[in-house]
């Protein structure tokens, strides 16, 4: 291709330069940009007038009205119940008691000079009467009907502390003296340092925790009616039972002074190293 035609040639005929122009190619690339132009020019236009469809179609054929309707309603004359006022009831009168006979019997006041109107009533006055404030006459039934309430009177100190000797078999859950291992707490947790043995299948698990257990120390300071509480397992409830039957008498919790039994909750604790 000479200087001449690269001046006006496209870029079409440099690409397709001694190259075989019937294949199609040549032709395809020729009508390219025509195609495309037209190909977009109708979506644009479908595009649109798929937009503009129901436009079109409301415009010319507007939706029908539903056709009103409206109901008549009748009302009707209900004729109303007279409503039933309920029956008087007319609470029954007061029982009026019969009026009891009394005698003046004020009590004594330190004065001057006597008054003469004043009297003391005597024995014989007072049979058939009751002392009060002023003199009244009234029924000598009255006393015969009206009856007197009844006095109660709660368990006197004495006899309680004879009811709670009567119970030694009791087991007190607070009492003022608890009580404790020989040596203190600080002997006790020597005393399970010494005497625990880790299970091996605790060891081998990895358990670790608290062992809780519950038992009742007699007044003579022994273990008895020991359970655990809370256990965990692996051996380690039947360890801590085992270590805690094995601990000697304690000293026993006291109650006013006195020993009683107690029942008392001691962690076990397990711990890897």
């Amino acid at each position: 291709m000479t200087p001449e035609q690269l001046k006006v040639a496209t870029l079409d005929d440099i690409v397709f330069e001694n190259r075989n122009k019937l294949y199609g190619a040549y032709e395809l690339r020729q009508v390219y940009n025509r195609s495309a132009s037209r190909a977009l020019w109708l979506g644009i236009a479908l595009f649109g007038a798929a937009l503009a469809t129901p436009t079109l179609y409301n415009r010319l054929k507007p939706a029908e009205a539903p056709d009103q309707f409206m109901n008549e309603v009748v009302l009707e004359n209900i004729k109303t119940l007279p409503q039933e006022e309920p029956p008087i009831v007319v609470p029954p009168p007061p029982e009026v008691l019969p009026k009891i006979a009394t005698v003046r019997n004020l009590p004594p006041e330190v004065v001057t000079e006597a008054p003469d109107e004043v009297t003391v009533p005597t024995v014989d006055d007072l049979e058939d009467k009751v002392s009060s404030d002023k003199t009244q006459e009234g029924d000598p039934n009255a006393l015969e009907t009206i009856e007197a309430p009844t006095e109660t009177a709660g368990p006197a100190p004495v006899e309680k502390a004879i009811e709670a000797e009567r119970k030694p078999d009791e087991v007190f859950i607070s009492v003022e003296q608890n009580p404790q291992f020989p040596g203190g707490m600080k002997q006790m947790a020597e005393f399970l340092e010494k005497n625990l043995r880790y299970p091996p299948a605790a060891s081998r698990a990895g358990i670790s925790g608290k062992v809780y257990l519950q038992f009742v120390v007699n007044t003579d300071g022994s273990i008895v009616d020991v359970t655990v509480v809370k256990g965990i397992g692996f051996g380690c409830d039947e360890e801590a039972l085992r270590v805690v039957k094995k601990m000697p008498p304690w000293q026993p919790g006291k109650q006013s002074g006195r020993p009683v039994r107690v029942r008392f909750t001691l962690p076990v604790v397990f711990a890897l190293e």
